[in-house]
Parts: structure tokens; C-alpha cells; sequence
């Protein structure tokens, strides 16, 4: 996915409630982003996680390779999928998501057949509203809540404008 180029769509998708636009971003333990990607309203959430896992890059002082790796993705169900668990295993990367009830059912409908639930830490998980603060952030501006720009480029430009507005705020504290 190139970051510079314009989408054909201009991230703009027709949703239940009209036209929209849906921001993504990963954020660090403090809510702060650290990938910012826009994608059109009606996509859903999981198709882009390993787009934004594969954007993130941490660079460290001195010699220090880059990371690009985290300890743990904490994500809603809505990230609980096959391909997903196995990306993040393949990258020793632990997985806190919960499973939805659908998919507990058709594991256990299977019986032995369905394996094992997925290794699940609910008090690591209790931290996943950081997430969701991190987003109720972003729709407090305006121009991000309501977006006015013709070009994805612009308005995620001014995603990555709030971005850097709140790693300036922590840094500075």
C-alpha cells in the first residue's frame, strides 16, 4: 500500500449512515498512534491490521535497530480471526482478543475437532480502552469527526497532525 498515492475511492465509502470515512491507527500502551491509515466507511476493521502492522516502525537511538515488533496486540473481537492469530504467532506476538460467542459455539459444536480456545489474558485485556480513548481523542476534532477534505491525502494528513499533536503534549509534560 503506498502511503503517497491518492486512492482511487478517496477513502470515502457508503455506510448505513451515508458517505464515510473510517480512520485506523495502532497506538502504544499511552494511546498514542503510532500507524495512521484511512480507509473507506463501510471496510472493516480486520483487512487492515496487517497493513498497519507492517507500516509500524519504532526507531530507537543510537545503532539500535528499528522495532517492529510488539509485546502484545490487545484488539476487539472484531479481531479474532484465524489469520489474524496467525500472523501475530508468526511474529511471536501475543494475542489478547477476545473470541466471540459465535466462534466459541462452532468450536465447541465440533468437539474435539474445533481444538482448543485461544489463550486469552482478561487482565491484560482490561487495558484496551486506551484504544478506545485514544479514538474518542481523535473525533474531538472537528475536522476529523466530520471530514470537510476532498482528498484522503488531506484528511489523513490532518489525522497525522493530531497524532503528532498529542506525542508533542506527552512529550513536553
Amino acid at each position: 500500500m503506498n502511503l503517497l498515492a491518492e486512492p482511487d475511492d478517496h477513502g470515502i465509502g457508503r455506510s448505513r449512515g451515508g458517505l464515510s470515512t473510517k480512520i485506523h491507527h495502532l497506538t502504544d500502551g499511552n494511546g498514542l498512534p503510532l500507524v495512521v491509515l484511512i480507509g473507506a466507511g463501510q471496510a472493516g476493521d480486520s483487512p487492515m491490521f496487517p497493513i498497519l502492522l507492517s507500516h509500524l516502525r519504532i526507531e530507537r537511538a543510537g545503532s539500535v535497530p528499528a522495532r517492529t515488533r510488539p509485546d502484545a496486540v490487545l484488539g476487539d473481537k472484531a479481531y479474532s480471526s484465524r489469520a489474524i492469530r496467525a500472523l501475530l504467532r508468526s511474529r511471536r506476538i501475543e494475542a489478547v482478543i477476545s473470541e466471540p460467542r459465535d466462534q466459541q459455539g462452532h468450536r465447541r459444536n465440533r468437539g474435539s475437532g474445533g481444538g482448543r480456545p485461544p489463550k486469552f489474558d482478561a487482565q491484560k485485556y482490561k487495558g484496551r480502552n486506551v484504544v478506545e480513548r485514544s479514538f474518542n481523542a481523535v473525533k474531538q476534532w472537528r475536522g476529523l469527526a466530520t471530514r470537510y477534505d476532498k482528498l484522503a491525502l488531506t484528511y489523513r494528513a490532518g489525522a497525522l497532525l493530531h497524532a503528532i499533536f498529542l506525542w508533542s503534549r506527552h512529550i513536553t509534560l
